[in-house]
């Protein structure tokens, strides 16, 4: 039997290139957004690739419309193997020009949409004692930028869930799986969708993949769940070694100082 797969901001960009994937393979996918034009055009593609899609258009900030898409999927394509969530919203401005509106916006879908959809996963999963979750963060989970505080809160936060969970299934010895897949900055519509008051149009800091490197990495990730997560690129590397390094180091330097003193 082929993989029923859940893709949540399959629309455009990486959840997109995903469901092309797996469409390949000839997977039955259940494709999640709120914009119904995306959806139709995934859908499109994933039939034209040999896989059976699903739309469901839902918010994934909405708790109970996730449930009714996971409820759907199940009904229509059978028991879910593989939930990716991957929808996401932000807004480039300094902090103090983010209204509380958006920011509660922002974490709403980028974070608590992340919990909802393995909230959701998770309910039908752990009955059978299989399946697993994937998360698409970001190596801005890991290393934060200016003039996008609310999506770099949301990728840290969504680092911080995943492993607490993740050590939940493991103490429990369950055969449920959940993985972070850290990505750089990649070529996506989001530069052009989401609400900037920067004086340019804003862009990726390169080096800029494409959605498919990322989309192999997530297909990647869930054939091969071990592992707590997997990094994208070497951008993606280094960015999490140099961070992880930075407080080694000048802790270093500062009794190397210490020492001479």
């Amino acid at each position: 039997m082929s993989q029923v797969v859940v893709i949540t901001g399959a629309s455009a960009g990486i959840g997109r290139a995903v469901a092309r994937l797996y469409a390949e393979r000839g997977a039955r996918i259940a494709l999640i957004a709120r914009g119904e034009a995306g959806l139709e055009a995934a859908a499109k593609e994933v039939a034209e690739r040999g896989g059976r899609p699903l739309v469901q258009q839902a918010d994934t900030a909405d708790p109970g419309q996730v449930e009714a898409a996971a409820d759907a999927a199940e009904r229509l394509l059978g028991p879910i193997d593989v939930w990716i969530n991957c929808a996401f919203t932000s807004v480039f401005a300094p902090f103090t020009e983010i209204t509380p509106e958006e920011y509660r916006r922002v974490t709403e879908v980028t974070y608590l949409g992340f919990v909802n959809g393995t909230r959701t996963a998770l309910a039908r999963m752990l009955p059978r004692d299989r399946g697993t979750v994937v998360q698409v963060g970001s190596a801005l989970g890991e290393r934060a930028i200016p003039l996008q505080s609310a999506y770099c809160a949301a990728k840290h936060a969504i680092n911080g869930f995943t492993s607490s969970v993740r050590l939940e299934l493991l103490h429990q010895g369950s055969n449920v799986h959940i993985t972070v897949v850290q990505m750089p900055a990649v070529n996506t519509p989001q530069f052009s969708w989401v609400r900037s008051r920067l004086p340019r149009h804003p862009q990726p800091v390169p080096p800029i993949y494409q959605p498919e490197v990322a989309a192999r990495g997530v297909v990647h990730a869930a054939d091969h769940p071990g592992r707590k997560q997997r990094y994208i690129g070497a951008s993606t590397a280094a960015t999490v070694w140099a961070n992880r390094l930075a407080p080694a180091l000048l802790l270093g330097h500062g009794n190397l100082r210490n020492r001479s003193s």
